[in-house]
């Protein structure tokens, strides 16, 4: 039977866990230090020339020390799981598993940098702890701040990605290109709702409005209208200026300016993507929505609607993020070979054309997609590999990858 989340003996069985190995995460050294020469090449004085070799040129260093395959997951606490503004302490066994999740799904190297406090350097902060790392993945910070840090942090050389945004909005794309060859619906005609305008949404938002089966068509939906808290989001409605990115969404999409409820838009759509809070669609809404409708309720642990209550109402194909139904959308099927692929590749950035790469490796695992199977298992390591494959090939078509050397030095 699958675990509850949440469930009382599953958090007591993991709090013994974590105390026991005081952690998850440890580093360990890659070479021997059991000789004087084995210290003179480690450290003192052999070091001192792979430290010229860097003055040389900076890009050694991805040669000679550990950031060709080390990331940092940087948060500052403010938006953990479902639990909120928790800050860097209570954040740290939260990074701590995404880190584990790097290394067993990717091989990569990923080290928790926990900030306290949201302070006004804090982009200034991550800014200059780049030269350690390969990539930096943004985690669990609250939007629309976590909009701005991304933002901010573009140009420093190595890849920046908020995970909680990209990683999810690629796994939907991924789920989506799946439903659509489950439905029969074409991705051009599709009318889209997403509830939530949060850091998912937006980024889901984006990337929905104009990507097509594959990479080398792109296409528009036929429209996205997405709801908050107040109803939905349409252009002149009041107090929008004092939200850029809630501006934009407004400017992007709902082309008829629908305002109104969430009732309201899902009428006549074909596909619901939740990323908000349990309980807000019921069957009704459902069965307003055009035949065989595409329902990804994703809030967790609750949904926006449970399965069976959306199947029962006429939904073909139900996500959720739950890993107790079938099509679990999760980032874990996108990250991780997102950033093997960037660190492979040496990308500068990650760009909307490895993202978009990344969906379709996702969608592409699985051969025949069915109504309770359009997604692989989030524990199919497979799906890494093609992922980190196709992100690498497209930071090279792309031209945001450094030159990998075609031999070491001798």
């Amino acid at each position: 039977m699958p675990f509850s989340p949440g469930s009382d003996s599953l958090y007591r069985e993991s709090l013994v866990l974590h105390e026991k190995h005081r952690g998850k995460l440890a580093i360990r050294p890659k070479v021997l230090l059991k000789t004087r020469h084995d210290l003179s090449l480690a450290y003192t004085p052999g070091v001192a020339e792979v430290s010229r070799e860097i003055i040389r040129n900076r890009d050694n260093a991805y040669e000679y020390t550990l950031k060709a395959n080390t990331i940092a997951i940087v948060t500052d606490g403010s938006a953990v799981l479902g639990l909120g503004n928790i800050g860097g302490y209570a954040a740290i066994p939260v990074m701590e598993g995404k880190a584990i999740l790097f290394k067993e799904f990717a091989g990569v190297d990923a080290f928790p940098i926990c900030f306290e406090s949201y302070e006004t350097d804090f982009v200034d902060k991550v800014r200059n702890i780049a030269p350690v790392f390969g990539g930096i993945n943004l985690e669990d910070i609250a939007a629309p701040k976590c909009f701005e840090v991304e933002d901010a942090l573009q140009d420093i050389g190595i890849p920046v990605m908020h995970d909680d945004q990209h990683g999810t909005a690629v796994v939907v794309l991924a789920a989506l290109i799946n439903a659509c060859k489950v439905t029969g619906k074409k991705y051009k005609d599709l009318n889209i709702v997403i509830n939530g305008a949060g850091a998912a949404g937006y980024a889901i938002t984006r990337m929905l409005k104009c990507i097509g089966y594959s990479p080398e068509v792109c296409t528009r939906v036929n429209e996205i209208i997405v709801c908050d808290t107040q109803g939905t989001i349409f252009r002149g409605r009041e107090g929008l200026y004092q939200n850029k990115y809630k501006f934009i969404i407004s400017e992007e999409t709902n082309r008829i300016a629908l305002s109104g409820t969430l009732a309201d838009a899902l009428c006549g759509a074909d596909v619901f993507i939740g990323v908000s809070a349990p309980g807000l669609v019921t069957p009704e809404m459902i069965r307003s929505m055009n035949r065989d409708p595409i329902v990804f309720a994703m809030a967790n642990p609750v949904p926006e609607i449970m399965p069976d209550k959306a199947k029962e109402a006429g939904a073909a194909v139900v996500g959720t993020g739950r890993s107790d139904y079938p099509n679990q959308i999760n980032n874990v099927l996108a990250f991780p070979g997102i950033f093997r692929g960037a660190l492979d590749a040496r990308a500068t950035r990650i760009t909307d054309d490895m993202k978009i790469a990344a969906a379709h490796a996702i969608a592409g695992c699985v051969t025949k997609p069915r109504p309770d199977c359009i997604l692989p298992s989030i524990l199919d390591k497979s799906v890494t590999k093609r992922v980190a494959t196709a992100v690498a090939k497209a930071a090279v078509a792309s031209g945001c990858s450094r030159s990998v050397p075609s031999s070491r030095h001798q």
